[in-house]
Protein backbone atom coordinates (compact mmCIF):
# COMPACT_ATOMS: atom_id res chain seq x y z
CA UNK A 1 0.00 0.00 0.00
CA UNK A 2 1.20 3.44 -0.79
CA UNK A 3 0.40 6.19 1.66
CA UNK A 4 0.85 9.71 0.48
CA UNK A 5 1.60 12.44 3.45
CA UNK A 6 3.34 16.11 3.42
CA UNK A 7 6.44 16.19 6.34
CA UNK A 8 5.70 18.85 8.72
CA UNK A 9 9.42 18.97 9.99
CA UNK A 10 10.88 21.31 7.92
CA UNK A 11 9.18 24.53 6.08
CA UNK A 12 9.77 22.42 2.65
CA UNK A 13 7.16 20.54 3.13
CA UNK A 14 7.80 17.64 0.71
CA UNK A 15 4.88 15.30 -0.50
CA UNK A 16 6.32 11.70 0.44
CA UNK A 17 5.02 8.80 -0.69
CA UNK A 18 5.13 5.84 1.58
CA UNK A 19 5.42 2.04 0.24
CA UNK A 20 3.97 0.65 3.68
CA UNK A 21 4.13 -3.62 4.24
CA UNK A 22 2.85 -5.36 7.43
CA UNK A 23 2.74 -1.60 8.91
CA UNK A 24 6.37 -0.86 7.91
CA UNK A 25 7.54 1.54 6.09
CA UNK A 26 9.86 -0.61 3.13
CA UNK A 27 10.43 2.50 0.65
CA UNK A 28 9.96 6.12 1.24
CA UNK A 29 10.00 8.77 -2.07
CA UNK A 30 10.04 12.27 -1.84
CA UNK A 31 12.09 12.96 1.63
CA UNK A 32 14.57 16.02 0.60
CA UNK A 33 16.32 15.61 3.77
CA UNK A 34 16.60 12.55 6.49
CA UNK A 35 14.39 14.67 8.91
CA UNK A 36 11.54 13.48 5.97
CA UNK A 37 12.61 9.93 6.28
CA UNK A 38 12.57 9.87 9.82
CA UNK A 39 9.52 11.66 9.80
CA UNK A 40 7.79 9.35 7.72
CA UNK A 41 8.87 6.13 9.36
CA UNK A 42 6.99 7.32 12.52
CA UNK A 43 4.25 8.35 11.20
CA UNK A 44 3.43 4.88 9.98
CA UNK A 45 5.24 2.53 12.44
CA UNK A 46 5.04 4.31 15.92
CA UNK A 47 3.01 7.82 15.67
CA UNK A 48 3.14 10.32 18.38
CA UNK A 49 1.88 14.25 18.92
CA UNK A 50 2.89 16.90 21.57
CA UNK A 51 -1.15 17.15 23.56
CA UNK A 52 -1.74 20.98 24.13
CA UNK A 53 -4.64 21.21 26.69
CA UNK A 54 -6.57 22.98 29.62
CA UNK A 55 -6.65 22.25 33.25
CA UNK A 56 -8.77 24.03 35.22
CA UNK A 57 -7.96 26.15 38.45
CA UNK A 58 -9.06 26.62 41.62
CA UNK A 59 -9.04 29.54 43.32
CA UNK A 60 -6.08 31.36 41.23
CA UNK A 61 -6.70 34.13 38.83
CA UNK A 62 -7.92 32.28 35.74
CA UNK A 63 -10.22 29.33 35.39
CA UNK A 64 -8.43 27.14 32.74
CA UNK A 65 -4.44 27.02 32.62
CA UNK A 66 -2.96 25.76 29.19
CA UNK A 67 -0.91 22.95 29.36
CA UNK A 68 1.24 20.94 26.75
CA UNK A 69 3.13 17.08 27.46
CA UNK A 70 7.25 18.01 27.25
CA UNK A 71 7.63 15.34 24.58
CA UNK A 72 5.43 13.68 22.12
CA UNK A 73 2.82 10.77 23.49
CA UNK A 74 1.69 7.95 21.60
CA UNK A 75 -1.22 8.92 19.09
CA UNK A 76 -3.09 6.38 20.02
CA UNK A 77 -3.29 7.70 23.59
CA UNK A 78 -4.42 11.40 22.45
CA UNK A 79 -8.64 10.05 23.70
CA UNK A 80 -7.35 8.79 27.01
CA UNK A 81 -4.81 11.52 27.58
CA UNK A 82 -7.76 13.98 27.31
CA UNK A 83 -9.64 12.42 29.85
CA UNK A 84 -7.09 12.56 32.37
CA UNK A 85 -6.03 16.19 31.58
CA UNK A 86 -9.97 16.62 32.81
CA UNK A 87 -9.75 15.12 36.28
CA UNK A 88 -6.63 17.42 36.82
CA UNK A 89 -7.01 20.68 39.33
CA UNK A 90 -4.32 23.52 39.37
CA UNK A 91 -4.63 24.99 43.10
CA UNK A 92 -1.43 26.85 43.36
CA UNK A 93 0.57 29.49 41.52
CA UNK A 94 2.83 28.28 38.74
CA UNK A 95 5.01 30.11 35.98
CA UNK A 96 5.07 28.84 32.62
CA UNK A 97 7.32 26.15 32.05
CA UNK A 98 6.55 24.79 35.42
CA UNK A 99 5.55 20.86 35.96
CA UNK A 100 1.90 20.20 36.53
CA UNK A 101 2.31 16.45 36.55
CA UNK A 102 5.62 14.66 36.39
CA UNK A 103 4.46 11.40 34.82
CA UNK A 104 1.73 12.28 32.97
CA UNK A 105 -0.40 8.94 32.67
CA UNK A 106 2.62 6.99 33.27
CA UNK A 107 4.56 7.72 30.05
CA UNK A 108 7.83 9.72 30.75
CA UNK A 109 6.30 12.31 29.88
CA UNK A 110 5.99 15.57 31.90
CA UNK A 111 2.67 17.91 31.48
CA UNK A 112 3.58 21.53 31.96
CA UNK A 113 1.92 24.75 31.96
CA UNK A 114 2.74 26.99 29.37
CA UNK A 115 1.53 30.39 31.07
CA UNK A 116 1.93 31.67 34.67
CA UNK A 117 -1.11 31.27 36.54
CA UNK A 118 -1.51 33.30 40.51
Amino acid sequence: MIKKMTCIECPRGCSLSVDIENCKAVKIGGAGCPKGMAYAISEVEDPSRILTATVMTEGLDIKFLPVRTDKPIPKKELFRAVEEVKKIRVKNALRAGDTVDNNFMGLGVRLVATRSVG
